[in-house]
């Protein structure tokens, strides 16, 4: 099995198992799983990214049952309570492109039919969520609206940790093993682990419980890199305490402190690239591509060790 994506050290674990071509029928599943359908083609479904979350539609399929669905996923471990609007703000983006070559039609007196929208975002942090939960446009209104329903955008929340949504996870087997891993993350350091120990000790162990067919064993390198970023050990333990913090990884909208995430993501990049050098997991190139930082760094890093 070929992989060959290049993973930017911006990407999360999530958004390479399921965003990517060569996997479409892992987010077929999902997407399956998600809207309790049973579609099968592939080339049925359309894949692209915005913003770090994953962006398909549904074509017509082979029986001529019309979809028509326009949906967004996006994987979150800080509960946000702003996310209908930010779904609101990715989807509004979305439809300008939808009907870009042909901006007259929303001018014409024939109503303009667009793409059902679905908003998922897939939750497994600490915070204790139902297994579904609705979050309204309406609850940021300052002044409460007096018709129900009126101006509302709808945000669904999924909690995919332990316990939660067992029957989603047994209709798609890549979510399953996605969950699986980060689980055995998160118990491994909540047993007090040392984080870089916790995550080789769970890619292990992924790689002999062959989850994702064989998918960590192929791109161990690559896995390390995205999850030492995404499992930093001091904000996995603010979370713990608490909740009330933004994760930087995953909130867009806070530009004031841009900067600052640069930094800091391009610092974290670095130590994790010295980490996988004294771990001895992959070679320079794969180390490089797992980071996100060029060859030449690399190389630097390991001449200083």
């Amino acid at each position: 099995m070929n992989y060959s994506m290049n993973y930017h050290y911006k990407d999360t674990l999530f958004r390479a198992i399921f965003g990517t071509e060569e996997h479409k029928d892992w987010l077929l599943s999902l997407y399956n799983a998600l809207n309790g359908s049973d579609y099968e083609n592939v080339d049925d479904l359309t894949l692209t990214t915005i913003e770090g979350v994953i962006y398909l539609t549904m074509k017509n399929d082979v029986s001529l049952l019309i979809d028509s669905q326009l949906t967004l996923i996006e994987q979150q471990s800080t509960f946000n309570p702003n996310m209908p609007l930010r779904g609101f703000f990715y989807f509004a983006e979305l439809y300008q492109k939808y009907i870009s070559n042909d901006s007259r039609s929303v001018l014409s007196t024939r109503l303009k039919k667009i793409p059902t929208p679905a908003y998922y975002v897939l939750y497994n942090g600490t915070k204790e969520l139902a297994d579904r939960e609705e979050l309204y446009l309406s609850s940021a209104f300052e002044k409460p609206c007096t018709v129900p329903g009126k101006f509302e955008w709808t945000a669904t929340v999924v909690n995919i940790n332990r316990g939660h949504n067992e029957s989603l996870n047994k209709k798609c087997k890549p979510l399953y093993d996605y969950c699986r891993f980060v689980n055995r993350v998160k118990d491994n350091l909540s047993a007090g682990i040392e984080r870089n120990t916790a995550i080789a000790e769970a890619s292990d162990w992924a790689i002999s419980q062959n989850l994702l067919d064989g998918y960590f064993k192929e791109r161990k390198a690559e896995v390390m890199g995205m999850i030492l970023h995404e499992f930093d050990q001091e904000k996995y333990e603010r979370t713990v305490r608490s909740e009330g913090y933004e994760d930087g990884f995953n909130d867009g909208f806070n530009n004031g402190v841009a900067e600052g995430r640069e930094n800091g993501a391009r610092d974290r990049a670095v130590l994790a690239a010295r980490n996988l050098l004294k771990m001895n997991l992959g070679t320079p190139e794969q180390i490089a591509l797992a980071a996100g930082i060029p060859l030449e760094e690399v190389l630097a890093l390991q001449k200083e060790m």
